[in-house]
């Protein structure tokens, strides 16, 4: 668990063609894509009801809960090779000055890419 205002899990590993679903489990909360690889095709959920993605293209994705992004309400989903991992790193870098709390969290999530 990494505390108040987290997706559980906050990194998922995947393969090109797999399936995410996002289900709120409290009230006041969405899931929208801020970062995409090249050709992903980015999402946006609506708030508290479940978002399925399929995730085609290889790379890192950076998510966000659009209310909760202040509190660090963030998270990441590889998905096969970290094609766009410098884009991200970077992105995530300039993410993470804007939060409020949870300040490391985004950097814990990508270094767990691979």
């Amino acid at each position: 668990k990494d505390g108040v205002m987290a997706f559980e899990p906050g990194f998922v590993n995947a393969q090109p063609g797999d399936t995410v679903v996002f289900i709120p489990t409290d009230r006041a909360h969405n899931s929208t894509s801020h970062l995409v690889p090249d050709g992903a095709k980015p999402w946006k959920g609506k708030m508290d009801e479940k978002l399925t993605v399929k995730l085609d293209k290889e790379g890192v994705y950076i998510f966000k809960c659009d209310p909760h992004l202040p509190m660090g309400m963030v998270g990441v989903i590889q998905v096969g090779k970290a094609v766009n991992l410098a884009a991200a790193k970077e992105k995530a870098d300039a993410l993470s000055k804007t939060f409020a709390m949870n300040k490391d969290r985004l950097s814990k999530y990508i270094g767990q890419v691979k």
